[in-house]
């Protein structure tokens, strides 16, 4: 086993950083702390592509961190206009809210394409997730996004304690999967993330979040060493798994996204025991990043269903 300390940042590759800055600041409440462009030669050491400029916007909402990602010299394939939730390349981020109503009205002010029929209240006999209220939306590349409020009885503690904010930080990534227990098998017990709640989400509400025919989705919550950024399993019983991720989608691509797992490993030897497990590295080596960046060394690799994930070290 692995050990991930904490998912430190979701990373998404947009079409335009400037414009993705705009609309997560503007829309969402973020704040841009960092922008940076790196030569051709890092990235295309961390995944087999040609040689690119790379612009990567570092954003901050509360205590987590948003990667905007832009491959300045490359084509890129859009999602996919048909996506759906149990597709394997579905990914959302999180995002909690203070007041779900004001944040709902105040993203209609933006080019938002809503997946939810409004806002959404998981009823009360759910046991992991009953008065919880979400809505989830396609940001302007069609990235899944969620908004999610918190009744007193549910979620971190901290997001009960209201700042005077609307949008309050990054509570979780979730990934469709196709397999509860191989998903299991990776997280838990390979990376070291224990299985923070579970259950089972169904029916007309969750119709009307997933914009899905009466979907059955099997739910494990993950959380790592420290608090940070969570992590959710979603397993769709109904309508069963979608398709998978295409063997042509490259990081530049705008269906990418990765997670940042902090780990306190040496992350060579992490290599050999993830090889040794049949693991899929993306990275043909640990790639080191310039002084200026937020950490060290990295190396990025898939999970079973294809969802790309970069373990990394902090200075």
């Amino acid at each position: 086993m692995l050990s991930v300390k904490a998912i430190q940042t979701v990373t998404v590759t947009v079409s335009n950083a400037e414009q993705a800055r705009d609309f997560y600041t503007q829309a969402l409440g973020f704040e841009a702390i960092g922008d940076l462009t790196f030569e051709p030669n890092t990235y295309s050491r961390l995944a087999p592509i040609p040689p690119s400029r790379v612009r990567l916007i570092t954003l901050q909402l509360g205590d987590e961190f948003v990667e905007l990602i832009q491959f300045l010299d490359l084509d890129f394939k859009p999602i996919p206009v048909d996506s759906q939730s149990n597709d394997l390349w579905f990914q959302h981020m999180a995002i909690v809210v203070s007041d779900i109503d004001k944040a709902y009205t105040h993203l209609q002010s933006f080019p938002i394409e809503p997946i939810s029929e409004g806002p959404q209240t998981i009823p009360a006999d759910n046991p992991m997730a009953g008065g919880v209220r979400a809505f989830k939306f396609r940001d302007p590349d069609r990235h899944s996004l969620e908004i999610i409020w918190f009744p007193q009885d549910k979620g971190k503690e901290k997001w009960q304690k209201p700042n005077g904010d609307l949008f309050l930080g990054i509570d979780h990534s979730a990934i469709a999967i196709a397999d509860t227990q191989e998903s299991l098998a990776f997280y838990r017990d390979l990376l070291g993330l224990e299985i923070a709640d579970s259950g089972v989400n169904q029916g007309k509400t969750q119709a009307r979040l997933d914009d899905l025919s009466m979907p059955e989705v099997q739910i494990n919550s993950l959380q790592p060493e420290q608090t940070s950024i969570g992590g959710e399993l979603l397993d769709y019983v109904e309508p069963g798994t979608g398709r998978s991720v295409p063997k042509d989608w490259i990081i530049s691509d705008l269906a990418h996204r990765h997670l940042i797992l902090e780990t306190s490993d040496d992350i060579g030897v992490a290599l050999a025991a993830l090889k040794q497990s049949r693991i899929e590295i993306i990275s043909s080596h640990v790639v080191d990043f310039p002084d200026s960046y937020r950490y060290a060394k990295g190396c990025l690799i898939r999970d079973p269903n294809g969802h790309a994930l970069l373990l990394a070290v902090f200075p």
